[in-house]
């Protein structure tokens, strides 16, 4: 399985703020919308690493 990252955060608005600013900073790309965690309260955004084009990889 390929690395996810992970934020968890109070609010829906905070989790889904910072996990843009990973992906920006990061060069991610979000799993979808953040989720609530049933009985904690508390929101999970996800994200993996965006693909790059071969020749970038290659160069690296």
């Amino acid at each position: 399985m390929a690395t996810v990252f992970t934020v968890l955060a109070d609010t829906e608005a905070d989790a889904t703020a910072d996990l843009s600013r990973l992906c920006r900073l990061l060069g991610l790309q979000p799993l979808g919308a953040p989720s609530v965690i049933l009985g904690r309260g508390r929101w999970l955004a996800r994200a993996v690493p965006a693909e790059r084009p071969a020749e970038v990889e290659q160069s690296a």
